[in-house]
């Protein structure tokens, strides 16, 4: 098959893409109950919310009273009517009001003993003495200002009667007109409503401001009918007029006669102002100031109604009085709500208590995604997939896109269902902003994941960490920072600080759209709108998420690009323009050092020297070279440094099978390592196809094979899957790809039986093994190591999969790593022996049995008593023979070759059959095993002494 050539970002991008697609498919069981869990918990808080509504919101208490009109012989009422006269005083808030009183309009006036009087932390500007308070006489103060100081005075001489004018024996229709022409006041508080005025059902008196009266006049008449029929005493009231030279003047004795304006902490309360401004007998210009401090609630939201209406009279009778005459009025005869319907009691519980099941909601993703990015973190996946030809821009592409995909449906469906079964949290508040505040977060969720998966290196580890941090958020959120907030009395900016942490931003988002929809259901009126966005926490939340964001992307890229791929910390302040390939670093020997080499290792010396030749040359037929590779473990817990590998030279050029044999721990697998990017090499560099191991592994990745040590799958994948996810990582498509998969599976004898489409969990060791060497070899890899690849094999399946590997490297350069010496003979057409990281020995199979293999074993078995005879018998053919081996006798010897001939050794054997009894004999030539364990004894001796 033809190169494919290195694929695309796309390409690689669509690889990873459709096999998340599948490995989701596989997993749709999980997904399932992952997004059943929000549906469990919104059905929870709707069986909360109608008991709630059974038990509290549709009680009878809660409910228009009613009384029974008509009952059967049983008792059972079959007819009644409701209405207010039936109902006790928390009934009747819910009844049906068709045409609501109408009170006569009152004014908010301090009460007498809070009226303004003269005190030292006030300018003396014309107030009674205390002494007033003491008989309850003190006046209720107004203060004037403006441009024109006499038309102020006209207007404040015009603004108060002079003396009473109430018919107290009118009805209640014709008492209303009547009042309307006094002004008249109240100390009580006005409620939400006006349906039923506090200061005309309260016990304390009505007064009525005059600009003179007698004290203590005062005036009973009766108000209303039936059941709001009130008894009320109108007390003469004296208004003072007063005059200040400017707003800030006015201002500062407002501001004083406030309680916590004032040094002495008491209250000393100005009536009301007006700021004439630039009134005259052309323009009527006017501003009102009014006490409102007693008003529970937020600036932007108010609690209860406020008495400026009357003010606003005031003031203009007087400027008629100015221009037309005292004959002028504009009589304000009374106030009056407009008809309301039958309501009932409507208490959101749902609202309330959601943000705490929403907060673990939204945050159940949070241990999916981490736990996804630490699992292939912890079974190498990432690094497998890199060593494929998967660069970082398509996996961070594709896995975010991946995550936000799953978090945007999960969070959607959410808000379907939430909807379908009527949670008002959902169904009042504007569904742009909750999709946008739901976007915004699960977006810095993801960030959060993937700035995390560094720190964990176990899945459960990370699970139970990022469950705890669930639920703890969630709980703290509750109980901790929703007191926080509704706490009038703590730091605003302390509630940002706490918003900081992303968990909390969560929850203070949830909070208010709780708050507006339990708000919004229980007046009657709209959630949370856009226009409510500024007014409310949300645009600092939206500020805090976004930026969080940006930040904690930037920091997982930067830390995976230092942890993943092995790069400097300061690698952004690095020179964009790198090495060109051909230009080759001097070799340790061309720096002027002296490189050591043991002269009884010509064939390593030999390689050096071809190295150091290839290092020269701008382009090479040679596809792997290693110059002076070294690895050192830096000192840990007290031990001295590690030297893995002592500075390897060697050269492989394409078609060629290297196998590098040795004992366990001699260096190989740090040496694959390297080679393969998870390690970075302590000196010495390493070019694959001409590009550096140290500064173009992305680029080196595109056309590299790895067969790990240990077979890194996932578990829910087909084998077919698997091939087909890295043949598209190799370019391969179409008819291309599905070619070659069939063809890997083949080959490796998983096509037939169903084998291909079982999930790679289910495999043997065996299967698993083959499956490997399958991924590592599809799409014509020009590069590929294999580390320990026959390993748990049975016989034939290894036969098999030599066969396959003998085929492949025809045009590919195959570094691989075995304990087999049947499979290096097979496989291998050179062979390097490591020992304590350094090579020994370099050459085919054959050579090196020729070399290190010089003698003969020679094998003869006897009865016991003939042992001595068989010793002699080997003394005579070889002098300088050495015995091997010795049991039960049987006994092994080594043959110096140059002191004997075979025909020797079967003529000796031969006459010493006549002379005793032989069972058994054979005389063999040096296997490949014996070879190797002749070199690595020697090399580790040599290491010890040296």
């Amino acid at each position: 098959m033809a190169d494919p050539g290195a694929a695309s970002f796309l390409t690689r991008a669509n690889a990873l893409l459709r096999k998340n697609l599948t490995y989701q498919k596989r997993n749709i069981g999980t997904n399932v109950r992952l997004i059943m869990i929000p549906f469990f918990l919104c059905l929870f808080l709707l069986a909360i919310q109608i008991v709630f509504d059974a038990l509290i919101n549709n009680a009878d208490d809660n409910r228009c009273g009613c009384q029974c009109i008509v009952t059967n012989q049983n008792g059972n009422c079959i007819n009644k009517t409701c209405g207010i006269e039936y109902s006790s005083s928390d009934q009747a808030f819910f009844c049906p009001i068709s045409s609501p009183p109408r009170w006569p309009p009152l004014l908010q006036v301090p009460p007498p003993e809070s009226r303004a009087v003269n005190s030292t932390f006030l300018p003396d500007i014309g107030l009674p003495n205390e002494s007033c308070r003491r008989t309850g006489t003190c006046p209720v103060t107004i203060l004037f200002t403006g441009n024109n100081r006499s038309l102020g005075a006209s207007l404040y001489g015009n603004l108060l009667p002079s003396s009473v004018t109430v018919n107290i024996s009118d009805n209640s229709e014709h008492l209303l007109q009547s009042l309307a022409y006094n002004v008249l006041g109240t100390e009580t508080e006005p409620e939400l409503t006006n349906y039923l005025d506090p200061g005309i059902a309260s016990n304390l008196s009505i007064y009525n401001i005059q600009s003179g009266c007698s004290p203590n006049d005062t005036f009973p008449f009766s108000f209303g009918q039936d059941r709001l029929k009130f008894q009320k005493e109108l007390r003469c009231t004296q208004g003072l007029n007063l005059w200040r030279n400017n707003s800030k003047e006015v201002n500062d004795v407002i501001f004083k006669g406030y309680r916590k304006g004032n040094p002495e902490g008491k209250t000393n309360e100005i009536g009301a102002a007006y700021d004439l401004l630039n009134t005259d007998r052309n323009n009527f210009n006017v501003h009102i100031w009014y006490n409102s401090t007693y008003r529970e609630g937020s600036d932007d939201r108010p609690s209860t109604l406020l008495r400026v209406p009357g003010l606003v009279n005031l003031v203009s009778n007087a400027y008629l009085h100015f221009l037309q005459g005292p004959g002028t009025k504009i009589l304000f005869e009374y106030v009056k709500e407009v008809p309301k319907l039958e309501s009932r009691l409507r208490l959101d519980i749902a609202s309330l208590i959601g943000p705490l099941f929403f907060t673990w909601v939204i945050l159940l993703l949070f241990p999916v995604i981490l736990s996804s990015l630490v699992y292939e973190k912890q079974e190498r996946l990432r690094i497998i997939m890199k060593m494929h030809g998967l660069g970082d821009g398509p996996y961070w592409m594709i896995s975010y896109a991946y995550f936000l995909s799953i978090s945007v449906l999960y969070f959607v469906c959410l808000m379907i269902f939430g909807s379908a079964i009527g949670l008002k949290f959902f169904r009042i508040n504007d569904y742009s902003i909750q999709f946008t505040f739901y976007f915004l977060y699960v977006n810095l969720q993801i960030a959060l994941c993937f700035l995390l998966s560094s720190i964990f290196s176990k899945v459960k580890t990370s699970t139970v960490a990022s469950y705890i941090y669930v639920f703890a958020a969630g709980l703290v959120g509750s109980f901790l920072l929703q007191f926080l907030i509704e706490d009038s009395s703590f730091s605003r900016g302390w509630i940002i600080v706490l918003e900081l942490l992303p968990p909390f931003s969560l929850y203070r988002g949830l909070y208010e759209f709780g708050e507006y929809a339990f708000q919004g259901n229980l007046s009657g009126t709209d959630g949370m709108k856009w226009k409510d966005f500024s007014e409310s926490a949300m645009d600092e939340v939206f500020i805090i998420i976004i930026v969080e964001w940006f930040l904690a992307l930037i920091a997982a890229y930067y830390i995976d690009k230092i942890v993943s791929s092995g790069k400097d910390p300061l690698f952004f302040l690095k020179s964009s323009f790198k090495k060109s390939p051909s230009l080759r670093r001097p070799s340790l020997q061309r720096q002027g050092f002296k490189v050591v080499v043991e002269m009884e290792k010509p064939d390593v010396t030999q390689e050096i020297e071809k190295v150091e030749q290839l290092m020269l040359e701008q382009s090479t037929s040679h596809a792997i070279i290693c110059d002076n590779l070294k690895k050192v473990y830096p000192s840990r817990d007290g031990n001295p440094p590690k030297l893995a590998v002592r500075g390897i030279s060697l050269a492989v050029p394409s078609g060629e099978c290297f196998g590098m044999l040795g004992p366990n721990g001699a260096g190989k697998t740090s040496f694959i390592n390297m080679m393969t990017g998870l390690l970075k090499p302590t000196s010495g560099t390493g070019l694959v196809r001409g590009l550096d191991i140290c500064n173009d592994m992305d680029k080196v990745y595109t056309s590299m094979g790895v067969c790990p040590q240990h077979d890194l799958l996932w578990e829910t994948l087909t084998g077919r899957e698997h091939l087909l996810f890295y043949g598209r990582l190799k370019n391969l498509k179409g008819s291309n790809l599905i070619q070659a998969v069939e063809e890997s599976l083949k080959s490796v004898n998983l096509f037939h039986g169903g084998v291909a489409d079982k999930p790679a969990g289910k495999y043997s060791g065996g299967m698993k093994r083959r499956l490997s060497v399958a991924i590592s070899l599809i799409g014509n890899p020009k590069v590929v190591y294999m580390d320990e690849p026959s390993t748990g094999l049975d016989p034939a399946s290894r036969n098999n999969l030599w066969t396959v590997i003998k085929r492949a490297k025809q045009n590919t350069a195959i570094i691989l790593t075995t304990h087999s010496m049947e499979e290096a003979e097979f496989l291998c057409d050179r062979l390097g022996i490591f020992v304590d990281g350094s090579l020994q020995c370099i050459g085919n199979p054959k050579e090196l049995k020729g070399r290190y293999g010089g003698s003969y074993v020679f094998t003869m078995t006897t009865s016991s008593e003939n042992e001595g005879d068989v010793e002699k018998l080997i003394q005579d053919v070889s002098p300088n023979a050495k015995k091997i081996y010795h049991i039960a006798g049987t006994q092994k010897f080594e043959l110096p070759k140059e002191e004997v001939r075979i025909s020797e050794v079967f003529q000796a054997v031969e006459k010493a059959k006549s002379s005793f009894t032989v069972f058994a004999w054979g005389l063999a030539d040096t296997t490949l095993e014996d070879v190797f364990i002749k070199v690595a004894r020697t090399g580790q001796a040599f290491n010890v002494f040296s």
